[in-house]
């Protein structure tokens, strides 16, 4: 029987952390270290540096970051910039120095310039603006991919270094935040009519015209993809991505308009009411679909179908609604 190798999640209480920890289990691993946030603060290098040192893991997943939706980009963008590349140095310079082959480093969508053509492809990167109202945490994702790529320049053959990253579109399900300020477009969506069929309210307004496109990924697929593309043979790695553009998009492939997000969600919710839009309110970008090819073409699609995800993260924000409730 193989010795299972050691599996260090960092990140592990966030959506796409405890995912992985999900698929990780699922495969038969057992041997998952993790740590809370305050056992170990991933932005202090020393703490970082002796964490390593004594646990040793030989697989890293980097999937701890300081999320938040445009309104805490706008008021904490020095909290944002620092607190993620920190977290990235601190993790990856401490992996190198205790002989860690294998890790993966977790991106955003957001890395790529505000008016790029759509879908998406991976060679956009550094080639326009970004969005200004998460720049800053734009660059710290940006950089991150440069780090796992400078390490492997560098050390690559001399140490056997294969720093990977992988960058999801729009994730929602399980452990999602359904804040109604600071939450994203689905979970946002999700208690608004919730809370419209529990009032017994007419109708739920939806900012905008609604004609805007989103691609959404169900986070177990953005965890299946994210152990698929850690375990790929370096050969093959190699032969579908370039030194100084390593990264790789995941995606579904599809989007849809927020009209029809919108009547989704009614329809998983069990909202009667009416729809309206209200078109004074500003769009955002037309459209943002990520091309998920480099992916596909290494053989992993998203499995999961979309009504069944709403209807699963749905069931997960009932479940954490009435959590909230008990306390």
């Amino acid at each position: 029987m193989t010795k299972q190798p050691k599996i260090y999640i960092a990140g592990n209480r966030g959506m796409v952390g405890s995912a992985i920890i999900r698929a990780l289990k699922e495969q038969g691993q057992t041997n998952i270290i993790t740590r809370s946030h305050a056992e170990l603060d991933l932005t202090n290098q020393t703490a970082v540096r002796a964490f390593f040192a004594s646990e040793k893991p030989e697989q890293v997943y980097l999937a701890a970051a300081k999320v938040g939706g445009i309104h805490a980009n706008n008021t904490y963008p020095a909290e944002f910039i620092y607190q993620n590349l920190m977290i990235e140095t601190n993790i990856v310079d401490a992996a190198f120095n205790n002989s860690i082959k294998k890790l993966l480093f977790l991106g955003s969508s957001c890395i790529y310039p505000k008016l790029v053509p759509q879908p998406m492809r991976e060679d956009a990167l550094l080639t326009g603006t970004l969005e200004p109202t998460n720049e800053p945490y734009a660059i710290a994702k940006i950089a991150g991919i440069k780090l796992c790529e400078s390490y492997n320049r560098q050390y690559g053959e001399s140490h056997g270094v294969d720093y990977r990253s992988v960058m999801p579109t729009n994730l929602y399900g399980e452990g999602d935040n359904y804040h109604p300020e600071n939450s994203h477009v689905i979970p946002a969506m999700i208690r608004r009519f919730h809370e419209a069929k529990v009032n017994d309210s007419p109708n739920v307004v939806i900012w905008g015209t609604g004609k805007p496109c989103r691609e959404f990924l169900y986070v177990d697929d953005m965890a299946a993809a994210s152990v698929f593309v850690m375990n790929l043979d370096k050969s093959i790695y190699d032969k579908h991505t370039q030194p100084m553009l390593s990264h790789i998009n995941v995606g579904v492939g599809s989007d849809l308009t927020i009209a029809e997000l919108a009547r989704m969600v009614s329809k998983v919710v069990g909202f009667n009411g009416l729809i309206e839009f209200d078109s004074s309110k500003l769009d955002g970008s037309p459209r943002k679909l990520m091309d998920s090819t480099r992916l596909n073409s290494l053989g992993w699609q998203a499995k999961v179908n979309f009504e069944v995800g709403l209807t699963l993260a749905y069931q997960d924000f009932l479940k954490s609604n009435s959590k909230k409730n008990d306390e």
